[in-house]
């Protein structure tokens, strides 16, 4: 398979995730980095059988998109409250700009719930990380550090 310029990125962010959580003291932020670990953690499911570094497993992409979609749905719960930790990598835009971040939150779920509606093979995989991942993009570019 050739190189993905949609997954690249999220493997990257991947690999950073499990450094971020440690020494976190704000447990608001810590269960907000946890939630966020988990959406990285199904990515990496899905971008696995992607690559083909893993079997394609069916059910087990559904039950990874279905957990994104889930928490996706708990995201602006997450982060109604202006909490700050030095390991968050939130930006203080965040709560300046609520409205549009809740609808970025909502732009993930919508688009895991489309991909796992309509997914049925390994080739339901790449589009559907690509609208996932387009959605991470427009969230961190404007409100991750």
């Amino acid at each position: 398979m050739k190189f993905n310029w949609i997954i690249a990125p999220l493997i990257l962010m991947i690999a950073t995730t499990a450094l971020a959580h440690e020494d976190v003291k704000n447990l608001t932020v810590k269960e907000r980095m946890v939630s966020m670990g988990s959406i990285v953690g199904n990515m990496k499911t899905l971008g696995g059988m992607a690559k083909g570094a893993v079997d394609f497993d069916l059910e087990q992409a559904k039950a990874a998109l279905a957990e994104i979609e889930d928490i996706a749905k708990t995201v602006p719960i997450l982060f109604k409250e202006n909490k700050m930790d030095p390991k968050s990598e939130a930006l203080p835009a965040i709560w300046t700009n609520f409205s549009d971040f809740t609808a970025k939150s909502k732009a993930m779920e919508g688009a895991a719930a489309t991909a796992l509606a309509n997914f049925s093979d390994q080739s339901d995989l790449i589009p559907a990380m690509r609208a996932l991942g387009g959605t991470c993009k427009s969230c961190h570019s404007e409100y991750r550090k």
